[in-house]
């Protein structure tokens, strides 16, 4: 099974520099797509429900102190992901990989997953919190929002 770094340099082989915040959203979306899609986790880690939106504490740790985030600075193996999971976060990159980070951070904050374990962890707006987000939770928001004709991004 690929990781979250793995998919993390995938990411930003593709689309070149971003922002740390905008790499941890589009991984947060490439795994709530991809588990609406393929029913199967894309890789271990969890996101936990920060004040800024969703955070996979393993890759923040990868870039942690860095504003931006350029080719090879992440250091995973791409080739580690599988023709389903390349093709959803193809998927995630086409439909929300233009999008600034501060779009993709307020897009999530009005989601089931990181609203659930915010309300789960009782904490206001900018509080800390380490509440993981729940697979059930990515489920149905993002199942909902899978048509029958493929996806919705």
């Amino acid at each position: 099974m690929a990781h979250v770094q793995d998919v993390a340099a995938y990411i930003l082989n593709k689309l070149g520099p971003m922002t740390a915040m905008k790499l941890q959203k589009l991984c947060y979306y490439a795994y709530g797509y991809h588990l609406a899609w393929e029913s199967r986790a894309l890789f271990p880690e969890r996101f936990q429900a920060w004040a800024n939106g969703p955070v996979c504490p393993e890759l923040y740790a990868k870039h942690r102190g860095r504003f931006q985030l350029n080719k090879g600075e992440i250091k995973g193996d791409p080739s580690q992901l599988d023709a389903g999971e390349i093709e959803s976060i193809d998927l995630v990159l086409a439909g929300l990989g233009t999008r600034s980070a501060h779009d993709l951070s307020q897009m999530t904050h009005g989601e089931l997953p990181w609203a659930a374990a915010r309300q789960r962890a009782h904490v206001g707006p900018l509080d800390r919190s380490t509440e993981e987000l729940c697979d059930s939770d990515f489920e149905e928001f993002f199942g909902a929002l899978v048509t029958a004709d493929g996806e919705e991004l």
